[in-house]
This record gives C-alpha cells, sequence and structure tokens, in this order.
C-alpha cells in the first residue's frame, strides 16, 4: 500500500529581508497542516534550506515526530524561468518512499505547491504511478492578490513571467491588454523582486489609461498592501514597489 503525496502550503515570507519577524506561522496555516507537517519524514522542495527553516518554524507550534537532522529533504530539478513543469521533469526516484509506504510532503517557495511552481510535475507523475494527491488548505499568491485586486474573478489567466528585453516584454503587454479587452478577462504576473519596479514601469507605459491596473505587495506580511486603479491614476501617483518583496500584477482592459 503507496503512501500519499501531501501538498503542503508555505507561507509568503521566505526571502523577505528587513520586514521584522516573520508573521507566527498560525496566522498564515491552519493548525491541521501544520500538525501534518510535523509527521512527515519525507519531503520534496525546490529549496532544501528554507524547508529546514519551515520545518524549524513547524516544530516550535508542533514538535516534529522524528530530530530535524532525519527528515529527508530531495530538491526538485531546476527549471528555466517561463518554462512549463510536466511529469517528465520529476524523477520517479523521488517517489519511492510513497511507494514503500511512507506519506511525502511537497513544498512550494510561494504559498500553495504546483501552482506557478515546478512542483506540478511532481503531482502528475504522482498520478501516474497511483499515488494519492492530497492537497491542503493555505496561502495563495495569486489567489489572495486576484481577490484584493476587484478586477474579474469569473475569468483570468496567470501568464507567468513576462520577457526581460523591453521591447519583447511591451509587445507582450499589448498582445496581453488585446486578450483582456476582447474577452473581459484579468491578466495576472509576476517577477523576480528585484525587476518589480521595472516591470511596473513597462505596464505603466505600455498600457492604455483606462485599463485597470492591481498590484499586490508583500501578501500576509503586516506591511502587505494592494493598490487598484486606472493606468492614468497611477501615472498620476506613482507607488515605489521594494526590491525584496515578491508581487503580485493584475489587469482588466475595457
Amino acid at each position: 500500500m503507496s503512501g500519499r503525496l501531501f501538498l503542503v502550503p508555505n507561507t509568503l515570507d521566505f526571502g523577505v529581508t528587513g520586514t521584522g519577524l516573520p508573521p507566527d506561522l498560525q496566522e498564515v496555516l491552519p493548525l491541521g497542516v501544520i500538525r501534518i507537517a510535523a509527521q512527515l519524514g519525507f519531503w520534496v522542495a525546490e529549496n532544501a534550506k528554507t524547508t529546514r527553516a519551515f520545518l524549524k518554524r513547524v516544530d516550535a507550534v508542533v514538535p516534529l515526530a522524528q530530530p530535524l537532522q532525519s527528515v529527508q529533504i530531495v530538491e526538485l530539478p531546476r527549471l528555466q524561468k517561463g518554462a512549463q513543469p510536466t511529469g517528465a521533469i520529476a524523477s520517479e526516484s523521488m517517489l519511492t518512499p510513497a511507494m514503500q509506504g511512507h506519506d511525502i510532503g511537497l513544498i512550494s517557495e510561494a504559498g500553495l505547491p504546483a501552482v506557478a511552481d515546478p512542483g506540478a510535475g511532481l503531482v502528475a507523475a504522482a498520478h501516474a504511478l497511483g499515488i494519492q494527491v492530497v492537497s491542503l488548505s493555505g496561502p495563495s499568491s495569486l489567489m489572495l492578490a486576484l481577490a484584493a485586486s476587484g478586477l474579474n474573478g469569473q475569468s483570468f489567466a496567470f501568464v507567468g513571467y513576462l520577457p526581460v528585453d523591453a521591447t519583447d516584454r511591451s509587445t507582450r503587454i499589448r498582445e496581453l491588454e488585446a486578450l483582456s479587452r476582447r474577452g473581459a478577462q484579468t491578466q495576472m504576473m509576476i517577477e523576480t523582486p528585484y525587476r518589480n519596479a521595472p516591470l511596473l514601469g513597462a505596464l505603466l507605459a505600455t498600457l492604455s489609461g483606462e485599463t485597470q491596473l492591481s498590484v499586490s505587495c508583500g501578501l500576509t506580511l503586516e506591511q502587505g498592501w494592494t493598490r487598484s486603479a486606472t493606468v492614468a491614476a497611477w501615472r498620476a501617483a506613482s507607488t515605489a514597489l521594494p526590491k525584496d518583496v515578491p508581487a503580485v500584477f493584475c489587469f482588466l482592459a475595457h
């Protein structure tokens, strides 16, 4: 009888600096999720170091079932920015403990595993092997940003990262704005935090003035915020974005 693959949600504060102490884990994650995480001895993660830091925070609430030093953490293969995760990238060896009857935790650097996350390939591999996948409740930066934006939550698309090249990025923004206008569809994107300001600048320079733009920054952090306004209003009163805090960008054209 195989074990299960638990999709364990994470906080949204890893890698964020200059913001003081991270929020209490129980302010972000349900206690039931913390209890499950405390029992797991096998993990697949983007980063083993931050996963150990997460488990230390878990241990402060619910003692780990075994010493942290004996917990096995395997890192997912690195993906190039913009690459599409598939089952092919997830080695079946990562799921060997589940095939031997042990439960495994999958954890993301950005909230909910397998959503805008390379862990989707591991989930696909688990299904192919007949391993039960259990998704646990927790924060998703994309859904929190969409909910707070006031934009269309009935039809939306996450498009990932935009091109780094300025010309290609502007072309892509115009394509997405046209798509948004035709389908009344909210377009959502993210960027590496140190490129937050250039992306915002590109959106303000390229989008039409009447297009609605929303930016959510530092979600679940004490100083987190969301601003939604027309592009014209953003241009009239621009907002500085930090270089070390994740942000989600949404826009809706009319």
